[in-house]
């Protein structure tokens, strides 16, 4: 049986948005697995089991590989000795030893029976334990494992999801509320130079297009309508990767650094307090933002 192949078409990971937090565990005849998840850049498996289960340990890291795509993955695999053990007589040895005894009662005339007493009394010499468990059964309790903590995992994404929409709704609304202040920031600026110039000339004449490139240069210095669009299509592009779902971690930690230039440059070309403070509250959301995009697969 193929169990990679049945394994990525049994998990649908694909169209959620997964937290890379979880845990699963499953039991059955004796044995337990239980799997536990935490966010990593990478995809980093760990398998501990018993010895005589050494070569699930491959299909296992396959079916983690081609279920998921990033986190750090600790597999346990607990099997009581009941289920893992059968018990078989060394007849073989029980015959010669059997063998040995009358050979010695013949040797030194010994009377009596070597009945099964006797060698019952013996039985840590004949008694063997044989280690086994049937692969497909513990491969069945590792999927199942796995259903849950994929379940889980699916559980937290659909919260960090909520928590997202909740801040980029406010990011949203920040960039409104700069949209709405910069004409009366813009038209503020302009009556300054224009009170500014004016004294300065005191009455004396002056190149009056030299004051227009002057007063294009400065706004051109403080208008901050580009990087307020290009807020608003990363907004929207953080959305839409949300909605569409699957593996999208490392997307939407990039776009979050996309919003993060933007902010910088917008305070940076702030003239006004009101401006300078709502690019404080919208850097310290989009870090918790990318806080939590941290967590996703």
């Amino acid at each position: 049986m193929d169990l990679t192949k049945e394994a990525a078409s049994h998990y649908s990971y694909r169209i959620m948005v997964q937290s890379m937090t979880g845990f699963g565990s499953a039991e059955k005849d004796g044995c337990r697995i239980e799997v536990r998840s935490l966010n990593h850049k990478f995809l980093d498996i760990s398998v501990k089991s018993p010895s005589f289960l050494n070569q699930l340990e491959i299909p296992f890291r396959n079916i983690i590989r081609d279920s998921f795509s990033r986190g750090k993955f600790d597999v346990a695999v607990v099997v009581s000795e009941e289920a893992a053990t059968d018990l078989r007589i060394n007849t073989e040895l029980v015959k010669k030893t059997h063998g040995a005894f009358r050979q010695l009662q013949e040797q030194l005339n010994i009377p009596g029976e070597i009945d099964i007493n006797a060698l019952i009394a013996l039985h840590d010499m004949f008694m063997e334990k044989d280690q086994h468990l049937d692969p497909e059964i513990i491969t069945g309790i590792f999927r199942q494992a796995l259903d849950n903590l994929l379940a889980m995992r699916t559980r937290e994404g659909e919260s960090l999801t909520t928590e997202l929409r909740r801040l980029t709704a406010a990011l949203q609304t920040m960039t409104e509320q700069i949209r709405g202040s910069c004409g009366s920031v813009l038209q503020g600026a302009h009556d300054k130079f224009n009170e500014r110039i004016r004294l300065l000339l005191d009455g004396r004449e002056i190149d009056s297009s030299r004051i227009l490139q002057e007063a294009a240069i400065m706004a051109a210095k403080i208008d901050i309508a580009e990087e307020l669009a290009r807020l608003d299509s990363h907004i929207r592009q953080f959305d839409e990767t949300l909605t569409r779902g699957g593996i999208i971690g490392r997307k939407l930690d990039f776009i979050l650094q996309e919003c993060n230039r933007e902010a910088n440059t917008i305070a940076s070309k702030s003239v006004d307090f009101g401006i300078s403070g709502l690019t404080v509250e919208m850097k310290t959301v989009i870090e918790q933002l990318r806080e939590q995009v941290q967590n996703i697969q």
